[in-house]
């Protein structure tokens, strides 16, 4: 361990990676750490120090920051680096705008044709969503929030609402891991998603169902993050 403390940190936070692992992994690792708060908004990411706790080369550590930069947790500066990203209330008003387009569309496609897997893996998510309400486990939990919808859009069979959602989904993770909850009672987050497994399976009142949930979300989400900007 080097005698730089900062070094030593990153070191600490990090583990050795095998070889073969690729940019992508690195980047779910980067990830990881962003949604956990581990790395704080508006912070630089340590290349070299990145690099040298996982056991690599720089060069994918730098591939993984662009991927992270693409999807919006990471923004670089001219011979600066990359930093973790500093969201605003209003980029996640804009998000959830977003989002809610994307996901009523796709919502109400998949339930013109829901098949029996697709009702197995969204029932398991909620399932997974009513244990983990019980355990407390944040970043989990937003985890499995965001599987679920995913679910859906992937389950529509559109590409293009899955690379949307997948482009929000990472920005939307981290402000609400900002934020360290979505509801004061963790249990909500499960009992919110049972109306929309229900309108999908009956095929009635799929858009009204989503636009409820999302738009909820929205409500709470941003009114919490504008009062951590005004603090």
């Amino acid at each position: 361990m080097g005698d730089n403390p900062a070094m030593a940190a990153v070191e600490d936070t990090f583990g050795p990676l095998e070889k073969a692992d690729l940019p992508g992994r690195i980047a779910r690792i980067l990830t990881d750490k962003i949604v956990s708060g581990a790395m704080k908004p508006g912070e630089h990411l340590p290349e070299a120090a990145v690099a040298r706790a996982l056991g690599v080369s720089r060069a994918p550590v730098r591939e993984a920051a662009r991927l992270l930069e693409s999807s919006g947790l990471l923004v670089a500066h001219v011979n600066r680096g990359f930093f973790v990203r500093t969201i605003t209330a209003e980029d996640l008003d804009d998000l959830f705008e977003l989002r809610c387009a994307v996901e009523c569309a796709a919502a109400e496609r998949l339930s013109r044709h829901l098949d029996e897997a697709t009702l197995t893996a969204l029932s398991a998510s909620l399932q997974t969503m009513d244990t983990l309400s019980r355990t407390g486990e944040v970043v989990a939990m937003i985890e499995e929030d965001m599987a679920f919808h995913r679910i859906v859009v992937a389950a529509s069979g559109n590409r293009r609402f899955l690379s949307l959602f997948d482009q929000i989904a990472g920005e939307m993770r981290f402000g609400v891991a900002v934020i360290g909850r979505l509801y004061d009672d963790p249990c909500e987050i499960a009992a919110t998603h049972r109306p929309l497994l229900e309108a999908i399976t009956k095929g009635a009142g799929v858009r009204e169902a989503f636009i409820y949930h999302i738009e909820t979300a929205r409500h709470h989400v941003v009114k919490l993050y504008r009062a951590i900007e005004e603090s």
